[in-house]
């Protein structure tokens, strides 16, 4: 067994291997040696691309896709009475745990902006020279890909808290964006989310780079963009004496990039280098992704925005592009935080000139555990919060895009939020 390649011989197999992390798990398997298989619900251009990889991807799940002898990791999407789901099989958490012992890891948290963050960290490393793996939860646009091993020391990962795999990583530079409760199935306040977050800066080994609201020890690295302007479609703002410039807009990016910053500044990378890769930060898969502009002259972007703060942000962004109007077409995330949230969503939608609200994205929920909680409710709070501006409810993406195509107009910018198959609506809108 070769050090370049140390799990030459062994076989895994991961169930809902076409999910944003486990499909990225999988590439960098491969890359480390391993025969590697997997299963997921139903086909999707993830499992083409791992499919080039050589990995045998099953469609539908079935006990006899398990090869003998395969070490098998299991997706949090996926339920409890799923036939692969054999006696020996792991959380994927323990997979993360093995990848990340294999390197220096920069691990980047918070309940929002840890894709884009992680991103802007692997990108400016790439840029710097240091050759970082990396693990993200969406496709890196530099190298369209979200997951990468590197022939460098450092790997960069989004460290995700929904499922408190965050606990499971080797981490020397831990990063956390900012703490709000998001996961209602997984903590019952904020409080249980406070100490899974104090459990992850405890396991750093290195360094706590946190924001300014968050710092508490003495040692604690803070992140802030200092002299911070903002501009159509990106930033500028000081980081240690450097001008930093974004393409990426709003407020919200210039503070994941000073995060990035400082994580990369830790794990001994140039500052200037750093500084200059950034500039070429076009952003991550599917986090405010411009989709192209419709047969009317409307621009579509695409973002991942699930909880009220993310929307608010992202819409905050979108006025720096200066649009004739701002629509704003969002598709819920799960009954529970529909049910949680459905207020904080509608006052968010409501700073659009236009708000579109699509009916719930159910992913690993079902409705019948949670009667009269649709789309419905942040539509009507919307309406209550948009003082006499257009909300509409259209539950499904067909009825989003027979209502939207024929109102569009150039100048007109359309945003297509949610973390589920929203993005399908944009695609369909430029055609």
């Amino acid at each position: 067994m070769s050090d370049a390649r140390p799990w030459e011989g062994r076989r895994i197999h991961l169930v809902g291997i076409g999910g944003a992390g486990m499909s990225g798990w999988a590439r960098v398997a491969v890359q480390l040696g391993a025969t590697v298989s997997g299963s997921d619900r139903a086909d999707s251009p993830a499992l083409e691309k791992l499919r080039a990889l050589g990995i045998v991807v099953h469609v539908g799940h079935d006990a006899a896709n398990v090869p003998a002898g395969a070490d098998v990791f299991v997706s949090t999407a996926i339920p409890a009475d799923n036939p692969e789901r054999v006696a020996r099989a792991q959380p994927r958490a323990e997979l993360l745990r093995e990848l990340t012992a294999l390197k220096r890891v920069i691990a980047i948290a918070g309940a929002h902006g840890k894709t884009t963050t992680s991103s802007m960290a692997a990108h400016a490393l790439l840029g710097a020279g240091t050759a970082p793996g990396y693990l993200i939860g969406g496709a890196l646009r530099s190298t369209g890909e979200n997951a990468d091993w590197g022939a460098g020391e450092w790997l960069v990962v989004e460290a995700d808290e929904s499922d408190k795999s965050m606990l499971a990583l080797s981490t020397d530079v831990a990063v956390v964006l900012n703490v709000e409760l998001d996961h209602h199935a997984t903590y019952a306040s904020l409080a249980q989310l406070g100490a899974a977050f104090d459990a992850f800066r405890a396991g750093a080994t290195q360094a706590v780079v946190v924001a300014p609201e968050l710092a508490r020890d003495p040692g604690d690295v803070v992140f802030a963009p200092e002299e911070l302007v903002l501009e159509p479609g990106g930033s500028r703002f000081t980081w240690r004496g450097h001008e930093v410039h974004l393409t990426v807009p709003g407020a919200h990016n210039a503070r994941n990039a000073a995060a990035a910053l400082e994580a990369c500044r830790l794990a001994g990378a140039d500052e200037a280098a750093l500084v200059a890769a950034l500039a070429t930060f076009s952003g991550a898969g599917r986090r405010f992704e411009r989709l192209g502009e419709t047969a009317s002259g409307a621009l579509v972007v695409d973002d991942y925005a699930h909880h009220p703060t993310e929307v608010a942000a992202t819409i905050a962004a979108a006025r720096s592009l200066q649009p004739r109007r701002l629509v704003a077409c969002f598709q819920p995330h799960l009954f529970s935080r529909t049910q949680e949230l459905h207020r904080e969503f509608g006052a968010a939608l409501a700073a659009a000139d236009v708000a579109v609200v699509l009916d719930v994205y159910p992913a690993r929920e079902r409705a019948e555990d949670f009667p009269g909680v649709s789309g419905r409710l942040i539509a009507e709070a919307a309406a209550d919060a948009a003082d006499g501006r257009t909300v509409f409810w259209l539950p499904t993406l067909e009825d989003a895009e027979r209502v939207l195509a024929p109102r569009l107009r150039a100048g007109d910018v359309v945003l297509v939020l949610g973390a589920g198959d929203v993005d399908r609506l944009g695609r369909a809108l430029v055609g």
